[in-house]
């Protein structure tokens, strides 16, 4: 369906990839993953045909059809919202569909007529997105698909490509997304393609194991060297030994060097500050009336957060999620009731598209040393490092920044002094992996008070301890975190809500059918696909224990070896051996056994432990 094929690419200087390859078949569901500058939109712009490779070929199979969804600047057509996902469609037949596909993606039936000029951003990315899924074309190509989806659609979403009938390759920082749909995953690292096989979660596993293989067999290879190095060293000189030590030498230069192991991206260790210490009564609202026109968001709300709270709204796009923290940070002028903030509290609110507070003309630097309490400078851009401010970027001024990074400085700001009440919005937006992670270690230790919204379900998994789930004016609190209230969503079942339950589950197959979809999977089918499962895992796992007590039989045969190896070398190395010529030749004839041993024996290592390890460069099948 696709091939790429030796692909070398440059930007701006820089190699992004070096005699890369890859292959989409049909039916593929991958998952491209690598931190921001990786080259991950750059590969698709070779893929699309947008971008020329400096070296290699791109192959795409005649008659195939591409669908790609761009991570934020979708065209704005001079069309409605049905006439967008519908397309051209004279005898109507792609309209109903069109209309189901953009129920799924929570359009309500009163916007499918609206001009898509009247949408925001995220809403015409949507309906770009439903354009393609009614399309159905031969291959998704999906740019970070979720950054506009709430939680309830995209449950929706991923049940639906879980049954979608062409090829996948998404661009994602969302594990859980990952994890819902895809069967292989494709990391860029180090200017490579590296191949998983399975989700996000079995990645991570394959990868580890990799990277313990590959370090072992690079110590045993580097243990070889140093004793044919030493034997070299010792007796290259010496008459008697010379033509051994030629024999060493040639070894070692027909010897094919492991690469050493590649050092992981570094973490922020830094530790973040602590903010002044509240009342336990943090916030209450009280009979809170919010409209938007005659749209009536909020009547009669009442809600109180107390100290230590972090919860994580929940719900669909336009129940009052923002609405509620807008609220709660004071944003907006209250129609009716009253709003009354806790003793000491000092609230930091940190909008979607914050840009606000940011002094367009100092650097980035510049701009985290302007906080009430500044950090050392190496702090500070250790910090700015780990939200994607890396070497030069720091010296940026704050006007040349796009949103996406004025939205990471104003996080950093906040991080780097908080207040003791954290109101975030969407906070791993333009965020890759290691950033995200860099974002929990932040906010784990903290000891104010966070209220928030996300999407990304791992994010929320790391820091919510209750939950409030924000529909038609109500709210519905959950005393346990995400897993909790996933479970009581089941209890409830039905309707949206029973699609966002399957974010639970990272097996797209028994995942709950798309919202209005009449297909069925019969239970039965479903314990045996979960039977053969928990078989192939068994059979991988018993696998995996067979070659590690191989590997660990084979080192501890190997240390045996080079200590009876020391030994023998120490003894012809005492001159007292020499006195008889018999024990002299004795011990050589033994070093020379042991030696040739000692060489099958790392052989065998060195197999036994990269046994498990794929090409760096593979093709995908």
């Amino acid at each position: 369906m696709l091939t790429l094929s030796g692909v070398t690419k440059s930007f701006g200087g820089r190699i992004l990839f070096e005699e890369a390859g890859l292959q989409v078949n049909a039916g593929d569901r991958i998952g491209l993953i690598g931190p921001n500058g990786a080259g991950k939109s750059t590969l698709f712009s070779l893929l699309l045909g947008q971008d020329e490779p400096d070296e290699g070929r791109v192959v795409i199979q005649r008659g195939v059809r591409v669908g790609f969804l761009p991570q934020e600047t979708a065209a704005v057509a001079d069309t409605t919202v049905i006439g967008l996902a519908s397309g051209p469609d004279p005898d109507g037949r792609a309209e109903a569909g069109a209309k189901r596909i953009l129920a799924g993606l929570a359009f309500r039936g009163s916007d499918f007529d609206r001009p898509l000029e009247e949408l925001s951003g995220g809403w015409v990315m949507r309906a770009h997105l439903a354009r393609l899924l009614v399309e159905v074309p031969d291959l998704l190509l999906l740019d970070e698909p979720t950054n506009h989806l709430d939680l309830e659609t995209l449950g929706w979403f991923q049940n639906h490509l879980s049954s979608y009938p062409g090829a996948i390759l998404t661009i994602s920082h969302d594990r859980e997304f990952l994890n819902a749909i895809c069967r292989g995953i494709v990391e860029i690292r180090h200017r490579k393609l590296v191949r998983y096989n399975g989700n996000f979660d079995a990645c991570l596993e394959q990868k580890k194991a990799r990277e313990e293989q590959h370090l072992a067999a690079y110590r045993a290879q580097q243990r070889e060297i140093a004793h044919l190095e030493d034997f070299v060293r010792r007796f290259r000189a010496k008459a008697s030994k010379a033509a051994q030590a030629q024999e060493r030498i040639k070894r070692l230069e027909r010897m094919e060097r492991l690469d050493p192991p590649e050092a992981d991206e570094a973490t922020v260790s830094f530790r973040f500050p602590q903010p002044q210490r509240g009342g336990h009564r943090v916030i209450a609202l009280e009979g809170v009336r919010q409209c938007y026109g005659n749209n009536v968001i909020y009547e009669h709300l009442d809600l109180e957060i107390e100290r230590g709270q972090r919860t994580v709204l929940v719900g669909p796009n336009g129940a009052g999620k923002s609405t509620l923290l807008k609220i709660l940070a004071g944003q907006l002028s209250l129609e009716a009731g009253s709003r009354t903030p806790g003793h000491n509290c000092s609230i930091g609110y940190f909008a979607q598209h914050r840009t606000d507070g940011l002094d367009v003309r100092r650097t980035v630097l510049e701009e985290v040393h302007s906080i009430a309490r500044p950090v050392p400078e190496q702090t500070a851009r250790t910090v700015l490092g780990a939200f994607l401010f890396r070497g030069e970027d720091v010296f940026k001024p704050v006007s040349v920044l796009s949103g996406g990074e004025k939205s990471r400085l104003a996080l950093v700001k906040l991080l780097l002094d908080p207040p003791n009440f954290l109101l975030l919005d969407e906070p791993t937006t333009h965020l890759d992996m290691p950033s995200i992670d860099a974002l929990i270690r932040a906010l784990e230790p903290y000891e104010g008070t966070i209220v928030f919204v996300s999407h990304d379900v791992h994010f929320i998994r790391a820091l919510a301890a209750t939950v409030i789930h924000v529909q038609a004016g109500c709210l519905t609190s959950y005393a346990g975190g995400f897993d909790y209230y996933l479970e009581k969503s089941r209890v409830v079942g039905g309707g949206r809500e029973g699609t966002v339950a399957a974010l639970g589950n990272h097996q797209p197959d028994t995942s709950p059918p798309p919202l209005g979809s009449k297909e069925k999977i019969g239970m039965k089918e479903v314990r045996a696909q979960r039977r053969a499962e928990a078989e192939a895992r068994k059979s991988l796992a018993a696998e995996k224990r067979e070659r590690e007590r191989l590997v660990t039989k084979l080192e501890k045969e190997i240390q045996s070896l080079d200590a009876i190896q020391a030994e023998l070398t120490l003894k012809l190395e005492d001159p007292a051996t020499y006195e008889s010529p018999s024990l002299a030749m004795e011990t050589n004839r033994q070093l020379a056994g042991i030696a040739e041993t000692l060489e099958r024996v790392n052989a065998q290592w060195l197999e036994a432990a990269a046994a498990q390890e794929e090409p760096v460069n593979v093709a995908l099948i």
